[in-house]
This record gives C-alpha cells, structure tokens and sequence, in this order.
C-alpha cells in the first residue's frame, strides 16, 4: 500500500473540517494554490476524487475514508506525544496546532458534565476539538470518520468502533416562577400544553415533543416552539419568561431548588440514555478520554436517575432511547 504524505492528508482534513480551500490555507498557513495542488496530487495517489466541489464541500465516500486516516495519523501522533512527554517531562511537544483530536458531544452534555471529565487531558496540551450536534446525530459524524468519538443516545455498536454505555440524562419541564403562576398554575397537563410556547435547541430537538407524548400518554403531539441554538440559551430564555422547556435535570436543579424556576410536571421526568463510541484502535488518548468520560457520566449522571415507583404507584413507558418515569 502507498504512503501518504502526511502534510497532504492534513490539507484533505482541512478542507473538509474548514469548509473551503481559502479558510484551509488560513489554517494551514500555505497558499490557496498550494492547498489545491496538494489536494490533486493525493487525489491522483489514491485514483479518485476525494471532495466533491460543491457548496458546501463535502468528501466523497473515498474522502471519508482518507479523511479518518488522516486523523488516525493524528491519534497515533498524540499518542507519541504523550509518551515522550513521560520520558521526557521537560521535551517541547512537536504536534502541530492544526492537528486536532475532535470528538461530538450533545450540547447538553457539554452544558453539564463533559467538559469536566476533559480537564485534564486539555491541561496536558491534548490539542481537542469538540463538535455539538443533538445527541441523536453526534453518531454520523463518528461514522462519516469526522470525530474519533462521540457521546450518543445510540445504543447499537458502530462497525470498526467500541462502545460504553454512560447513564441516563434526566429531563424535567420547567418556566419561570411568574411566567408559570400567570399561565399554567396548575403545571402542564396533557390539556394546557398546546397553548404554551416550548423552547426548543433547533428543528432536531425532539425531546419537547418526547417528554409530552410519553408523560401524558399521547401518540403524537404538536407544539408551539421558539429555538434556541444553546442549553445555557435556552434556560436563559426560560428565566426571561419566553416559555416552557424541556431542560436537563444537572442544569436547573438549583434554579429550582431556589424557586425561580418551577417544576410543571413534578411526576414525570424524562430518561435520556446516552453512549459513548470510538473506533476501537489500541491508543493511550483513547483509552484516557474513554476512562474520563465514563468516570464523569457515572458521577454525574447516576446521581440524577430518579428513584425507584413504589409498587402500585405510578407508570414507567420506555423505548430504545428514552423513558418517562412517573412517580406518586
């Protein structure tokens, strides 16, 4: 098999992680010209077209798979990184600021627990790139071979990949105090919740709709929604009255705990639960982000599982992904 060149492979991936040729050569610090002609030439290695010039840009299936080579290349170079540096504590690193080691987590997780676990591995000079999406489709990016992990709700093993199960993230509906006395004083029901605005993250966001088919028993519902792009937005939104939303259990626990925000629906709560995958490759970054990870989802997570129905009282409705739990 041929040998790539590595600076080649690097200026593929930044093609397709930058989004163009012109913001490739900014982060690569070469030409515009020098960016394409290292494309051509790695195109003419492998025989094919690797980035359909399109817009937006975007790898054609030959593309992914060299573009998840290049970031091997990009493990294994980490992987060497830290080594040296336990050999040689006071050696000067040699990995280059473009080589990145990017992984996607849910941007709730990133709001709550993730970030966290990756303190000390960012303190140690791991060059990493987080990638939010909804933790329904952080997978396609691990599968078009564009992160190296992902934190998911998809609970079925990736080909080429291993995965670890995290925990379940809590879900509970919240409003601000005022905004629940003036329009809903007696919590959301499965009769009021078409009359209120739901404050989702995007058009991907299916946990508002989720928590009120399964917590009222309903097939299919439609809501009024408003979007905003970002857990910590959202609950903004929700304190400044916008609406009502479906918020992690992690990140309003204490706004509720004080009584600005309110609890609409106390005995329902909805169960996210949530993996973690990477390509199953023996590396020693892998296998730390890995440990890290899990130790974090395990202390933060399990803490926010609710208690277990007494007999007699209550419902619990489960699918693959999630679970509303109800409790008397």
């Amino acid at each position: 098999m041929s040998t790539f060149d590595p600076d080649a492979l690097e200026c593929l991936a930044a093609i397709i992680e930058e989004g163009g040729f012109e913001r490739a050569a900014q982060r690569l610090s070469i030409t515009q010209s020098a960016v394409s002609q290292r494309l051509r030439a790695l195109e003419a290695q492998v025989g094919t077209v690797l980035i359909v010039r399109s817009r937006p840009l975007k790898p054609t299936p030959a593309g992914q798979l060299m573009l998840k080579h290049a970031k091997m290349m990009r493990l294994l170079r980490a992987d060497l990184e830290k080594d040296l540096k336990e050999l040689a504590p006071s050696a000067a690193g040699g990995g280059r600021d473009e080589e990145r080691i990017s992984i996607a987590i849910n941007a709730d997780s990133i709001a709550t627990w993730a970030l966290p676990a990756l303190d000390a591995l960012a303190r140690q000079g791991l060059p990493v790139e987080i990638i939010t999406d909804d933790q329904e489709f952080t997978h396609e990016w691990l599968r078009e071979g564009q992160v190296l992990g992902c934190v998911t709700s998809l609970g079925q093993t990736l080909r080429g990949c291993r995965m670890e199960p995290l925990g379940s993230m809590d879900y509970v509906v919240v409003a601000h105090h005022a905004y629940a006395h003036a329009h809903c004083p007696k919590g959301l029901n499965a009769h009021n919740f078409h009359q209120l605005p739901f404050v989702a993250f995007n058009r991907k966001d299916h946990l508002q709709h989720s928590f009120v088919e399964q917590a009222f028993g309903l097939p299919r519902v439609g809501l009024k929604q408003l979007f905003v792009p970002s857990s910590e937005g959202q609950i903004r939104a929700v304190r400044s009255g916008w609406g009502v939303s479906v918020l992690p259990e992690l990140a309003v626990r204490d706004l509720v705990a004080s009584g600005e925000l309110v609890n609409l629906a106390p005995r329902h709560r909805l169960g996210v639960m949530l993996y973690w995958h990477c390509w199953n490759l023996s590396s020693d970054v892998l296998d730390a982000m890995t440990a890290a990870l899990t130790e974090a989802a395990t202390r933060s997570l399990n803490a926010c599982l609710p208690q277990k129905t007494p007999p007699g009282r209550g419902s619990k409705r489960k699918d693959s992904a999630a679970s509303v739990t109800s409790a008397g």
